[in-house]
């Protein structure tokens, strides 16, 4: 972790290996995949409560994840007060009817057709959580001087990976919400300038009668996404 004191370079002996034959890494990297795959995006929350400690040990395992300079520039707010969601659903409506009035510009509108979105979030008050993403632009001394973060949207994106993954492996679905522009969530959840929200995660259980739009089922193909040199 960052410290202001001198800290000097001190080799471990890595604590954790694995040594698998390469059979074994085959059939594991096999079988992660095919568990990812079974991964949903959903938009049709069930009301059925989380308890907080599958939360708090998906957000710990977010915590894991590698960042600049080990200086972890991350902060995630798990919200369940019904009147705190209410309140973020409403400005986050608020941004969305101007996206979808015209804001969002005829491309990205045209873009999200198949996906069958409108500035209408229910899911934000009916998901048992919301957990929202800030990145630390810049961390603090206790005397108030500043310092530097490093790689800070490479790191957020990796922990928020981490996260989503850790979420899926907890048997729960999630949902990414970007509203355009963000800043209200700071004032909602008494977050300092140096904290840039980069998303809302909807999380829950899918609703009995939860879908998904038949195009997020198309996925690009290995060879498109993948070039060995």
């Amino acid at each position: 972790m960052f410290s202001r004191e001198n800290l000097p370079h001190e080799p471990l002996a890595l604590p954790d290996r694995m040594d698998l034959k390469d059979v074994e890494s085959l059939t594991r990297a096999r079988d992660w995949f095919d568990f990812m795959s079974r991964r949903h995006s959903v938009r049709d929350f069930s009301d059925q409560p989380v308890p907080r400690a599958v939360i708090e040990t998906a957000v710990a395992t977010a915590g894991r994840a590698p960042s600049g300079a080990n200086h972890q520039p991350w902060f995630f707010a798990a919200v369940a007060d019904p009147a705190l969601k209410a309140r973020i659903r409403s400005e986050a409506e608020a941004e969305e009817e101007k996206f979808y009035a015209g804001g969002g510009g005829d491309e990205w509108l045209k873009a999200l057709e198949p996906i069958g979105t409108d500035a209408s979030k229910p899911h934000l008050t009916t998901c048992p959580w919301l957990i929202v993403i800030f990145a630390q632009r810049w961390g603090t001394f206790d005397d108030g001087t500043r310092f530097k973060n490093y790689y800070v949207p490479e790191s957020v994106g990796i922990a928020t990976g981490f996260l989503i993954a850790a979420l899926h492996t907890a048997g729960l679905s999630c949902l990414t919400h970007t509203p355009n522009p963000m800043k209200f969530l700071n004032e909602a959840l008494g977050r300092p300038e140096s904290e840039k929200p980069v998303m809302i995660l909807a999380v829950g259980h899918p609703a009995p009668d939860a879908t998904v739009p038949a195009v997020a089922k198309i996925k690009k193909p290995l060879d498109e996404i993948l070039k060995v040199y």
